[in-house]
């Protein structure tokens, strides 16, 4: 799973001690599992029954954990087992996904239930001063119609529409959202909140929370990919985020698919985003109907199973599985789930994926491999910005208890 727990202990200059560290084991347990009995997390954790017990006593105590009766199941008599599951109000983080087109913002609470949620339409590729200050008051407004003392927010998680350098701290924006480089998110958050802020990649998140949330639970090799205005990949190898050396992988609409194709915002030409993005497939049925089509028309003829669009889109498919065919051989993955604008073609789409992912990859990959639709849909982003906070959520809520 992904792991915060160096950055937060970096963060707070307060690392967890070994005495402490069985309640860490236990609270993750429960984010992991929301419900468990107490041999259960026995086997989860490798704590004794008797440790378990007794960090189960300190947590409840603390009004981070309650107990309760299990469901009852089938014809099942007798005194239902006591389980353990976390508090949800005791703590809640806020998400931001800072898109090119608007700034959105959620507060969930301690297990990711969605509490408040808005969205604020804006150019923001080259105002990032209009759409910081945006995102401030967005939070202001969550936690003041919430009621939530500040106390109790762990922090703010913000998925940016662009590369994020592995320090987590700047952006890789030149290209992307050029009034954006040389601004360091982090700081000017944090600044304006006054709470502890992560960054992440809006892809990367989307992958975070289609495996804690929606299509993925579960799944410890997943890519999550994403088909809007501008094309990426996130990917869970193992249980563990990919990052790459700079921080960088998954940029999977730079992958060149067609070499002689048109000039890419990167420099390059013919990479996936010029052929299978969004705007790209409105250029195409711009040319070909010789009247402008808008990118906010492509629900709509898709719907109505147009020729000209559904031809486009399956065009569009097959690129983009000559280009996952390379993910899939390298990585191996158990489900690819697609997001993104384009994913509403559904079959249209998926069937020549699997078409072109079968023809370049070796039978054992292509066979393994299942294509799904996200199930979060355009709240998969935002919604992995906060799972960036909450993963930290264990060691924070031990080292504020303990404090």
């Amino acid at each position: 799973m992904y792991s915060t727990q160096s950055d937060r202990s970096a963060e707070t200059e307060s690392p967890i001690g070994l005495t402490d560290l069985g309640r860490v084991r236990v609270l993750r347990a429960l984010t992991e599992s929301r419900q468990l009995s107490r041999s259960e997390l026995a086997g989860r954790t490798g704590l004794a029954r008797a440790t378990v017990t007794s960090i189960a006593y300190e947590l409840i105590g603390a009004n981070l954990v309650r107990e309760s009766a299990a469901d009852a199941a089938g014809n099942r008599t007798g005194r239902p087992p006591q389980v353990l599951s976390l508090v949800p109000d005791c703590a809640f983080a806020l998400g931001l996904d800072i898109a090119h087109d608007h700034v959105r913002a959620i507060l969930t609470d301690l297990v990711g239930t969605v509490r408040w949620d808005h969205t604020r339409p804006m150019a923001v590729d080259d105002d990032p001063e209009r759409a910081l200050d945006a995102a401030a008051r967005l939070i202001d407004s969550a936690v003041g119609d919430l009621g939530v003392p500040r106390d109790r927010i762990l922090g703010v998680g913000a998925g940016f529409a662009c590369p994020v350098a592995k320090d987590r701290r700047h952006l890789h924006a030149e290209g992307i959202m050029p009034g954006w480089v040389g601004v360091r998110p982090v700081d000017e958050l944090a600044g304006r909140t006054g709470l502890p802020v992560r960054i992440i990649n809006d892809a990367n998140a989307g992958v975070l929370a289609e495996r804690r949330f929606g299509a993925a639970r579960g799944c410890d090799n997943v890519v999550y990919l994403r088909l809007s205005s501008g094309i990426g990949a996130g990917a869970i190898c193992d249980g563990r985020l990919l990052l790459g050396h700079g921080g960088v992988a998954g940029e999977l609409g730079h992958v060149v698919v067609e070499p002689h194709g048109l000039l890419c915002r990167c420099g390059n030409r013919g990479c996936l985003e010029t052929v299978a993005s969004p705007p790209a497939i409105a250029d195409l049925l711009t040319r070909s109907r010789r009247r402008p089509v808008t990118t906010a028309e492509l629900p709509e003829l898709m719907r109505a199973a147009d020729r000209a669009t559904a031809r486009a889109v399956e065009d569009a498919g097959d690129a983009v599985g000559r280009a996952l065919a390379v993910a899939v051989t390298m990585l191996n993955p158990e489900m690819i789930v697609v997001g993104g604008e384009l994913a509403a073609a559904c079959e249209t789409l998926f069937e020549p994926m699997r078409r072109a992912i079968d023809r370049n990859t070796m039978a054992c990959n292509a066979e393994s491999v299942r294509i799904v639709l996200s199930e979060l849909g355009d709240s998969a982003g935002v919604r992995g910005a906060a799972a960036v906070v909450l993963e930290g959520a264990p060691e924070a809520l031990v080292l504020s208890s303990a404090g």
